[in-house]
């Protein structure tokens, strides 16, 4: 039987997979199941700064998401936010209590203060390791690439100072130089980087000339730009990598692993098929090694990666060529 046994973020897991940021570990009974179903750890969805600022100011005074004019990013009466942070803190502190999970929380912050008070207050509700979602939209032509970097880096190094638990950056795969980033925050402290983030982006509705927003899940195609660049940094970094985004079946985890992941979220697929979806993800993976004579995940982690590919030129830009020629159209053009 082989071995699927692996750590991540210091945690000791049963199996790689791990159930990604999403509103399931809001409901206690659908954190019950995701331990039945064989889950070892779990990323709560992200905190998010503006939030724990109206929960402030809410503290002070009403504030009517109709009318009130405070500038804030995100509306009070948006339902972005199932949590607010006392009762993230507070979910927290239940999964702990109630299961032998790791709990991985979630930041998403937008001040270098703000990152280091809520990262402290989910390191005290029990957390095992934070999730750091690292993105910027710069607007402002003023600012360069370094600058964005820059600061980044210097949250990252802040909150290593600041807490005792191993932090995991959750990247955009929008970096000019993602290679030399992720070597940046190496340096910086972190323990682990997450490829990629998923960024929900806005339609426009020509006709009422309104932004229209709407949730969609992932798809396997979102896998493809994650082992490309598994397989590249993999080669490059002692940081352990999680994949993220486009996880939907167990030949998705074999693939992530094959390229170099050390752990593999799965969100989108969840919400689809329920908390036991990841008993079919964990009995495929084992069953995938046993067929194929792999004795454990550590023995086919990264034999497809930039270095061990029998062919590694299709990490790198000359494969564009040889891929365009598969192409054949309708008028086989």
């Amino acid at each position: 039987m082989p071995s699927l046994a692996t750590s991540y973020l210091g945690l000791s897991l049963a199996h790689p997979i791990v159930p990604g940021a999403s509103p399931i570990a809001d409901y206690m009974d659908r954190v019950l199941l995701l331990e039945d179903a064989g889950a070892s750890a779990v990323v709560m969805r992200s905190i998010f700064e503006e939030q724990a600022a109206l929960e402030q100011l809410k503290a002070y005074h009403p504030v009517d998401p109709s009318t009130d004019d405070e500038p804030m990013t995100v509306r009070a009466g948006s339902d972005v936010f199932a949590l607010g942070l006392d009762t993230y803190a507070d979910q927290i502190r239940r999964i702990r209590e109630r299961t032998k999970l790791g709990v991985i929380g979630s930041l998403n912050g937008t001040t270098r203060g703000g990152w280091l008070d809520y990262a402290a207050r989910l390191e005290e509700a029990g957390a095992h390791a934070l999730e750091l979602n690292l993105y910027a939209v710069v607007t402002d032509p003023g600012r360069d690439s370094a600058d964005v970097e820059r600061e980044q880096l210097a949250v990252v190094a802040d909150l290593q100072r600041a807490v005792r638990i191993p932090l995991a950056a959750k990247l955009s795969p929008y970096y000019s130089a993602l290679p030399q980033f992720v070597r940046a925050l190496e340096a910086a402290g972190a323990k682990a980087a997450v490829l990629f983030n998923r960024f929900y982006q806005s339609d426009i509705d020509p006709v009422r000339l309104q932004a229209v927003r709407e949730l969609r899940p992932s798809t396997p195609d979102e896998l493809l730009l994650r082992l490309r660049w598994l397989a590249i940094l993999s080669t490059q970094t002692r940081l352990p990598l999680a994949a993220s985004g486009g996880v939907h079946g167990p030949l998705d985890v074999v693939k992530a692993l094959m390229a170099g992941a050390q752990a593999v979220q799965v969100v989108s697929s969840l919400l689809q098929y329920g908390p036991k979806h990841v008993t079919v993800l964990v009995d495929g993976l084992r069953r995938f090694l046993d067929e194929h004579g792999y004795d454990s995940v550590d023995a086919v982690r990264g034999c497809m990666n930039l270095e061990r590919a029998p062919d590694p030129t299709a990490y790198q830009r000359s494969d564009y060529i040889q891929l365009l020629r598969t192409w054949r159209g309708r008028f086989g053009v």
